[in-house]
């Protein structure tokens, strides 16, 4: 018996897209566990794009346990009690052993310079030995092995502050198969390899961050933005927090937030809903639901003054600012997406033409407003063309900006932002995969349905909204300015 709630919601989708007419024929179900499907029928190959997306992120963690959903991500593609595995009852003493002996490990070097050296050594010594004995009864890799010899192509995962995302495309008869393995690895994962896979994410972390100039800048400007919201750590996690993370606390997070209630399933191609939801239901309808998790109930304060961070890295110079900007459920996100698009998007955008063209003060000057689920920033990207120096190049861009505030843009240059912005929007539906990236990312952060206001809300925006939205956030006050500066004896 099938025990979902269907519900319809039905438009066009049309093959040339006017500015009002864009209308995405999504059928929404939900099964009784809370677990809601987004199908959108495309029949033009034998293929489907899947998603499915988790609505949490790093913003859902806390102090201590920094890095654990993305650190959860690199877990999924582990196997289950099923896949990934020579015999999996053989494996649970060994998975036990390996925890005994890897927690007080984690817990010496903890210690810092009192940690006792021997016993770090000792354990250490022991640790190896049990994940070598492990290693024989490992299937490495046979959750990708299975999809690559279906036909499946793209398999990958996405972590974000806001959301979770596992993707792939595979051929319409799999079906069923994608079925079994998602609903398999939602439902029995096995973290097996732990403690190999956290010193991977420790090596991502330095390679991304602690010895890459742009990654350290970016983790010092979200800091230093914001002062209470969890915004403020990295995807990736403190370092001290990942090496720290113990498998138990892994698992406690998956229980909490991997629950059938807290995900979408977006499934876009070759699908038919009446033969399709009955498989669903068949193996994704017995997970049982959980209690919602907690959201985030912290709202960061109101910036009273500019904040500015040096950070020391021996590398060319480079700027990165930060404006607070509200959620994507503020209609003021319309206009800061036309503001991204006016200010850095292509060579006729407003700081491209001036402080990279024309004064030839700038090699780089880009804007990033990407919406989010909370509050966040918007985003600006300054490096200076030598011999200039990050403030003389801060200075032109400040004049760039008070422009944007006290000129209002004209009717021509905002229209063709808006058909640069509707044409790149348009081109990004032209697949399988774009057309499920977009309605599950929307999902995540809002609801699907509003990929089908945006261009239309875009069209709207008027010059008066433009410099209304630029004068209210673009402020000094609201701002927080990070900046490479090289290390004093760093080269020149």
């Amino acid at each position: 018996m099938r025990t979902f709630v269907c519900f319809f919601v039905l438009f066009s989708l049309l093959p040339v897209f006017a500015a009002e007419s864009l209308r995405l024929d999504v059928r929404q179900f939900e099964l009784s566990n809370g677990l809601k499907i987004l199908i959108l029928e495309r029949h033009d190959s034998p293929t489907f794009a899947a998603q499915m997306v988790f609505k949490v992120g790093s913003v859902d963690e806390r102090p201590g346990i920094t890095g654990v959903a993305h650190l959860l991500e690199h877990m999924m593609f582990k196997g289950t009690q099923i896949i990934g595995t020579k015999d999996y009852q053989r494996e649970l003493p060994l998975l036990k052993e390996i925890e005994a002996v890897a927690v007080p490990l984690s817990e010496e070097k903890a210690k810092g310079g009192k940690a006792d050296q021997e016993k770090i050594a000792a354990l250490q010594k022991k640790l190896d030995e049990l994940q070598a004995e492990h290693r024989k009864l490992v299937v490495k890799d046979e959750l990708w092995e299975i999809y690559l010899r279906n036909g499946a192509a793209g398999l990958n995962a996405s972590t974000g502050s806001d959301y979770t995302h596992y993707y792939c495309s595979i051929p319409s008869n799999r079906l069923e198969l994608w079925c079994w393995l998602e609903s398999d690895r939602m439902r029995n994962p096995v973290f097996r390899e732990f403690y190999s896979e956290r010193d991977v994410v420790t090596e991502e972390r330095r390679r991304s961050i602690d010895n890459n100039p742009q990654g350290a800048l970016w983790e010092q400007l979200t800091a230093m933005a914001f002062t209470a919201h969890p915004y403020q750590w990295p995807v990736i996690g403190w370092m001290s927090d990942i090496c720290a993370i113990r498998r138990e606390e892994v698992e406690q997070f998956w229980r909490i937030h991997y629950a059938p209630d807290n995900c979408t399933m977006v499934l876009v191609g070759d699908i038919h809903p009446d033969q399709a939801l009955p498989m669903i239901e068949r193996y994704f309808g017995g997970i049982p639901s959980q209690p919602p998790p907690g959201r985030v109930r912290t709202v960061e304060p109101e910036q009273r003054g500019e904040r500015r961070v040096d950070v020391e890295f021996d590398a060319e110079p480079m700027v990165f600012l930060g404006y607070h900007k509200p959620a994507i459920d503020d209609p003021d996100q319309y206009v800061l997406d036309i503001l991204q698009s006016l200010l850095s998007e292509g060579r006729t955008s407003r700081l491209y033409k001036s402080l990279v063209l024309e004064k030839q003060i700038a090699v780089q000057a880009k804007a990033y407003a990407a919406p989010d689920k909370y509050p966040g920033l918007f985003i600006f990207v300054l490096v200076p063309r030598s011999p200039y120096t990050a403030a003389e190049l801060l200075t032109a861009f400040d004049a760039e900006m008070e422009k944007m505030i006290t000129e209002p843009v004209e009717a021509n240059e905002l229209q063709k932002v808006k058909n640069r912005l509707r044409v790149d929007f348009i081109r990004g539906l032209e697949t399988n995969e774009g057309l499920a990236d977009k309605i599950a990312y929307y999902e995540a952060l809002y609801r699907w349905e509003y990929v089908n206001t945006l261009l239309e809300n875009w069209e709207a925006i008027t010059p008066a909204d433009v410099q209304r939205v630029a004068a209210k956030y673009f402020l000094r006050s609201n701002r927080t300015v990070a900046q490479l500066v090289k290390p004093e004896g760093g080269k020149e």
